[in-house]
């Protein structure tokens, strides 16, 4: 994977001063950059680390002084994680997946699989799956009866998906991901105890016996171009319409989107989200780690949610919140604020209790 310094800077579209032609076969932070890595130094804060490694090129901040570190090369950006984004992607090789199709791999007949295809050991594509052109895909995948995946997607080990299911192109699909199993939907022959305390805020009659009756999921999930699902993420198959996600969206590993939801364009869901079903969220949604969501709200557009939040209502378009129940940010922290402040208001209350205490004594003496 060498690259001269001129390669990386054109894949930055950065500046680049120096000797040009000199070769690196990776990054590195500072102080441990070999002479053959290029260091990592883009806030000027890191630039000491630089006379600590063997650096001979850097990617830096605009404006540093490079030669009074002693480099040879220099690389300088104004926004380091995007450089990032472009650097990783330079250096990053992929998985290793053999080109053509293992002899070990279970393929159904009727299966079309496009051009340029890399298929790994005891995958198996079942009946009517349509695969894109240059698609890789790992060992031990299941991909069941009448998918279609776009192409150039990258689907990694043990990622199951089920019937149906439709995914565009460039679909990233990170180790034992499970797309399109059955929702999760029961219901009693007579009105459900559930149903009871959700009507009356928590009573209910008497209790009794109550067998679950499944529903079936009948519908599928779709799922648009350029998505990624991280490592062990469920999304479910809708009950009669499809489970969708919109074009653009990353869920991160450990997310669980329900039957019914509907999943905008651009967004992100962090690590253990849940979704619950039959839930709409707009474009370009942040739902930061551990976020939970109720089924049957909607979230509109350009919501963001700190990490731990619990959303029970809806939340309009551009609104920043946090908390359990979810209020607007600026809320929770004076509510967080308030809290801090609870053992030394309760320490003065009793102090001053001690002190009327004292003085109604005091005044029934007299």
């Amino acid at each position: 994977m060498s690259q001269t310094i001129a390669q990386i800077a054109q894949a930055l579209e950065a500046e680049a001063v120096g000797n040009l032609d000199l070769e690196v076969v990776s990054a590195s932070e500072p102080a441990s950059a070999r002479a053959d890595q290029i260091a990592l130094a883009m806030n000027a804060k890191y630039g000491e680390g630089l006379a600590q490694g063997q650096a001979r090129a850097a990617i830096l901040w605009e404006g540093a002084d490079w030669q009074s570190y002693g480099l040879e090369a220099a690389i300088f950006v104004t926004r380091p994680r995007l450089a990032m984004a472009g650097l990783s992607r330079s250096f990053d090789p992929g998985p290793e997946i053999a080109p053509g199709i293992h002899p070990s791999a279970v393929i159904d007949e009727s299966a079309v699989i496009g051009a340029g295809a890399a298929i790994g050991p005891f995958t198996v594509i079942g009946r009517d799956v349509v695969i894109g052109a240059n698609a890789r895909i790992a060992s031990h995948v299941s991909i069941a009866q009448g998918v279609q995946i776009g192409s150039d997607a990258l689907i990694l080990e043990q990622v199951h998906i089920g019937a149906r299911v439709l995914i565009g192109a460039r679909f990233i699909c990170q180790p034992g991901a499970r797309i399109g199993a059955d929702g999760f939907s029961f219901v009693t022959p007579e009105l459900s105890m559930v149903e009871e305390a959700r009507a009356s805020l928590g009573k209910h009659a008497e209790i009794h016996e109550q067998p679950w009756v499944r529903i079936h999921s009948l519908g599928t999930v779709e799922i648009g171009d350029d998505v990624e699902v991280g490592a062990n993420s469920c999304i479910d198959r809708g009950t009669v319409r499809a489970t969708k996600i919109g074009a653009g969206t990353k869920l991160d590993n450990l997310v669980h989107v329900a039957h019914n939801v509907q999943v905008g364009r651009d967004c992100l869901l962090c690590a253990q989200v849940g979704i619950a079903g039959s839930t709409t969220v707009g474009d370009r949604v942040v739902l930061a780690g551990q976020v939970g969501v109720s089924d049957n709200i909607f979230i509109g557009d350009d919501v963001i949610t700190g990490g731990g939040t619990d959303v029970f209502t809806n939340v309009p378009s551009g609104r920043v919140v946090w908390g359990s129940p979810a209020v607007k940010m600026e809320t929770q922290v004076e509510i967080n604020k308030a809290l801090r402040r609870l053992p030394r208001l309760f320490a003065q209350f009793g102090e001053l209790r001690e002190t009327v205490t004292r003085l109604t004594q005091k005044g029934g003496a007299k």
